[in-house]
């Protein structure tokens, strides 16, 4: 998210002298993007973050592919997948391309014993059931219900859990998540018409600072693999930071939906940009008012990308038999639309108190054994029935 942020202690200027209060020097660190050409933040360590005392031996945790290939509407029943003690072990793909990986967790324990850094890609948790606090040496979010956490690549972090019932919705994409840029004006700022602003948005704060040495592990995640790190000094030893490149959050339930006198295309949900995907947010609002509006979405034909929608809480008038953590595929290549009766029914309707997170990906997804797993097999005959 492209607003300039600071927390902590920081010297006037870039890359000048920052002692200690003993005379040493603070270790300054450039976290940048895209080489030195986007966004960046600096980070004033009390300790050079490069001690590495051990390295352990790598592992790999790519998706296993059950299914490459397919033409068939696609149901998933997420809260099938089975809770675990362990964040890392807990999450499990479900939906992957070369652009993103869709994943389901349900984590029972927070991280205490080790970090986490993904440094292949952008996370975007959503956060279904359960809160906690996102901890990062930037400092701490709050999250709780609905909240989008938004981790760039690069970020050593830990997810502390109130208690042992959580679910995640996990997107990691190997291209930046954005605002989408139609919302931004030409300076960065999201304008009068956008769905939501930057009031919306929730940045790291109480940033406490850890002057530790020790045996802290750090698991980094790159090219499908995990590298055990053993550092020297804590990972969140940060005194001070600023700029652009940092963990924020956003609610659901803060956006503000676009609605008209007829249906609205989904392009008006959208909420983030990523590459090669956008992920849009459905949230309760006001149905078409044209007296002859039909609410319901009319039949779709998919020609260039598939369709995942994950259902998160109320009354899909689209839909029979939607239960929460389902997830919808409607791959490209064939139509899809409500079921039948809906269409009728929802003639009349006021308002709808549905919430689901939604995906379109521009390139075929892939089915992993997980997924196949949790797989409601007579899904494609619903619209028979």
């Amino acid at each position: 998210m492209p607003i300039y942020h600071k927390l902590g202690q920081i010297p006037h200027k870039r890359h000048t002298v920052f002692r200690k209060p003993d005379g040493g020097l603070y270790a300054e660190e450039l976290m940048s993007t895209e080489g030195f050409s986007s966004l960046y933040s600096l980070v004033y360590h009390v300790y050079p973050p490069t001690i590495v005392k051990t390295l352990g031996e790598p592992y790999s945790v790519e998706p296993k592919i059950a299914r490459a290939k397919y033409l068939k509407h696609t149901s998933l029943i997420g809260f099938n997948i089975k809770p675990a003690d362990d964040y890392l072990e807990s999450r499990k793909a479900v939906l992957v391309n070369n652009d993103l990986h869709i994943s389901l967790a349900a984590p029972r324990h927070s991280m205490t014993d080790y970090f986490f850094k993904n440094a292949q890609a952008d996370e975007v948790i959503f956060i279904h059931v359960g809160t906690g606090t996102l901890k990062t040496g930037f400092g701490d979010i709050r999250f709780g219900y609905g909240d989008y956490l938004v981790i760039p690549r690069g970020t050593i972090y830990q997810m502390q859990f109130d208690t042992e019932d959580n679910r995640l919705f996990i997107v990691e994409s190997f291209g930046p998540v954005r605002t989408p840029k139609r919302y931004r004006n030409q300076f960065g700022q999201l304008a009068e018409h956008s769905p939501y602003c930057e009031r919306d948005i929730r940045r790291p704060e109480n940033l406490q600072t850890h002057d530790e040495k020790g045996d802290f592990k750090i698991l980094i995640k790159k090219q499908g693999l995990i590298y055990p790190y053993t550092y020297g000094t804590h990972p969140f030893d940060f005194i001070g930071w600023d700029g652009f490149h940092y963990p924020w959050a956003f609610s659901i339930h803060d956006f503000e939906p676009i609605t008209g006198r007829l249906h609205q295309p989904p392009p008006v949900h959208q909420t983030f940009d990523g590459h090669n995907f956008v992920l849009c947010s459905f949230v309760p609002r006001k149905f078409d008012y044209h007296p002859d509006s039909i609410p319901a979405p009319y039949n779709h034909s998919n020609v260039d990308s598939d369709e995942v929608l994950y259902y998160v809480d109320g009354d899909f008038m689209s839909r029979k038999n939607v239960v929460k953590g389902q997830i919808t595929l409607h791959p490209a290549g064939i139509p899809h639309g409500p079921h039948p009766g809906s269409v009728e029914k929802s003639i009349g309707k006021e308002k709808t108190e549905e919430l689901a997170v939604m995906i379109d990906p521009f390139h075929p997804l892939m089915l992993t054994e997980d997924a196949v797993g949790i797989e409601d097999e007579r899904y494609y005959h619903s619209w028979a029935e």
